[in-house]
């Protein structure tokens, strides 16, 4: 810590002011990615760059979201000379095709009355677009002639499909499916089918999962020779698995593992469009997360021989949205020490560059960097969190504890100016990667299997705790948030325990039955996994639920709320406020009226995070 003055950071400096940058690509020379703006309500536009120039390609009035699951991801694909974008509007998705030359005009394909539609792949002579349409029940894999905008259904055997694949030579398509009331982390299968002269699937094929097999697949995706790779965590880690062209076809596909290791080079697939790994043209370039930080190597192997694994030497630890195309990739990154950013990198010479989104506030001031904690939870397992200290001298700090917005998420030791805001105000930050975490393999992940509630709440009090009992912060002043997941986890934190003086929860979980049975489609089975079926367990739902463990004098809380949320359902929110009123716990709640589940809006990020300094430092 240093003792000179720092000047606070503002919110305007902090959120809405930079723009988020989503799912780099590279065809030829030229960059592709697309920008959120939240100074533009959260619309989403493609962009590309070649030769230093940048050019916005979508028209001002166009914001590129598929809401796939619920969560989204994955709206564009690309081709050689022409991409297939999901246009989302208030009257529903819409299909356009774009000329990525600017030749001619983009033309809308099809707006079909789906849920949504995304998660595409074009095939190679730009014939058609193959790609996943959410239906109220079911998802369908479905076709769609990029001539004519016909719409033809391929597949609609399982609860939901994801991450389709054309062959190198158009013939075949890789899709993984999985069904209620698993999620795609807890099991999924690998489907390769035919393709036909009429374009359907002919002897479609299980290649991995199925038959009572647990094991999660994350990205199968094809090589250049016809060979299939995938992440598959039936290690306990999501680790590298290849099939060989002559394989193909067999009755029983032969997985080979490719870099077995204590590492993760998959994560759950929340959202489409995610990827650890990319074909090069000398084999792959992969990035794995071991004890939650992320890396970036390179893997060549030839038939027969021990692959060879090699790890690049970069500054950052969060590394996502991987692509490559002939010998560059391309990926988004971030480290201790630099915030989110474009990274590309020479795959033959090893040069890299690496573009921030914008400036950094904070060029000539001291900055917080991420310190490993680990410390015991309630069963004396190892548990990991992040640990920032505040960059001025103010005796023993305030700590925030941070619950990330899982369950399956993780903290990420990266460079924030969300995080910097605290710091410089003389706050001790504590990001906790509690059990059911991703990052550090498949056992730790199952930590919150039956557990949601307890194992969470129990693993963030225990790191407070430590932190506590080592003098490093303020007993008197130690506050909690979270969103989501990990707002859920945040109420949770107020009423077990009088550690935590206040908190703050953003769009959170408060009531486990009535998410059972309101919650969309994507995640309505996935509280069997995490708590027990419903409602043959109702009481543990009403006992872990934060709505039903509000207690006289706990810590105050404030609460927010998008109003068009269809996850967490306002009510929800609204709930949790008369309860916390009834039982004399004082209580802030801000609504607003055009935000859904995560807040894209910049003016709206910017007052939750005024709100939420000014309550803490109100009641504290």
């Amino acid at each position: 810590m240093v003792s000179d003055p720092v000047q606070p950071l503002p919110p305007s400096a902090v959120v809405g002011s930079l723009p988020n940058w989503k799912e780099p690509w590279l065809a030829g020379r030229r960059l592709f990615w697309l920008e959120q703006r939240p100074w533009e309500g959260g619309r989403t536009t493609l962009m590309s760059q070649a030769d230093g120039q940048r050019q916005e390609l979508t028209p001002g009035d166009w914001n590129l979201r598929t809401s796939l699951h619920g969560f989204g991801g994955a709206p564009v694909a690309f081709g050689r000379h022409h991409a297939v974008l999901v246009n989302r509007t208030r009257t529903g998705p819409a299909l356009w095709l774009l000329n990525l030359h600017g030749l001619t005009p983009p033309r809308q394909l099809c707006r079909p009355a789906v849920v949504a539609m995304g998660d595409g792949c074009l095939h190679g002579q730009g014939q058609f677009w193959i790609g996943v349409w959410e239906q109220e029940h079911q998802d369908v894999l479905t076709r769609v002639c990029l001539r004519t905008g016909a719409s033809h259904p391929l597949r609609a055997e399982a609860d939901f499909c994801s991450t389709p694949s054309l062959s190198p030579d158009g013939r075949h398509l890789l899709w993984l499916e999985w069904d209620l009331p698993a999620m795609p982390w807890q099991g999924s299968r690998l489907w390769v089918a035919r393709l036909g002269d009429d374009g359907g699937l002919q002897e479609p094929r299980c290649l991995a999962g199925g038959d009572g097999d647990t094991a999660a697949v994350f990205q199968p995706q094809w090589l250049r020779d016809g060979g299939l790779v995938m992440a598959s965590d039936r290690s306990g880690y999501w680790n590298l698995q290849h099939l060989a062209p002559d394989h193909l076809n067999s009755p029983r596909p032969l997985w080979r593992s490719l870099l077995p290791m204590d590492a993760d080079f998959g994560l759950p697939q929340w959202v489409a469009g995610m990827s650890t790994t990319a074909v090069w043209e000398k084999g792959l370039v992969a990035a794995h997360c071991r004890h939650g930080c992320w890396r970036l190597g390179q893997l060549q192997w030839s038939s027969g021989s021990t692959p060879r694994w090699r790890v690049l030497e970069l500054p950052f630890t969060e590394i996502s949205s991987l692509r490559a195309d002939g010998r560059r990739a391309v990926a988004l990154a971030a480290g201790p020490q630099q915030s989110d950013g474009l990274l590309e990198v020479d795959l033959v010479s090893g040069h890299w560059r690496h573009t921030s989104t914008g400036a950094n506030p904070l060029a000539a001031d001291p900055i917080s960097t991420p310190e490993v904690f680990w410390f015991p939870d309630h069963e004396g397992r190892r548990t990991h969190a992040w640990l920032y200290r505040p960059v001025v001298s103010v005796g023993l700090p305030p700590l925030l504890v941070r619950c990330h917005g899982g369950p399956t998420a993780m903290a990420r030791p990266c460079f924030s100016l969300e995080t910097q805001f605290w710091t410089s105000r003389g706050w001790a930050v504590l990001d906790v990667n509690y059990g059911g975490s991703s990052g550090f393999g498949r056992a730790y992940r199952q930590r919150l299997d039956g557990a949601w509630g307890v194992v969470d709440v129990e693993d963030c009090t225990a790191a407070a705790r430590a932190l506590v009992a080592a003098g490093r912060v303020d007993p008197e002043r130690v506050a909690v948030s979270g969103g989501s997941a990990g707002g859920f986890t945040a109420l949770g934190c107020l009423s077990n325990s009088d550690l935590f003086r206040v908190g703050a929860c953003r769009y959170g979980v408060t009531d486990l039955a009535a998410l059972a049975q309101d919650t969309h489609r994507f995640e309505s089975g996935y509280l069997e996994s995490l708590v027990g079926p419903w409602p043959t367990m109702g009481q543990r739902y009403r006992d872990r639920s934060p709505l039903h463990r509000v207690r006289p004098g706990q810590g105050p809380v404030v609460l927010f709320q998008g109003l068009k949320d269809q996850v967490v359902l306002p009510e929800q929110t609204e709930r949790m406020a008369a309860a916390l009123r009834q039982r004399g716990v004082t209580v802030e709640m801000h609504r607003y009226p055009e935000e859904g589940h995560g807040f894209r809006d910049g003016g709206v990020q910017q007052e939750v995070l005024l709100c939420t300094e000014a309550f803490f430092r109100k009641h504290l």
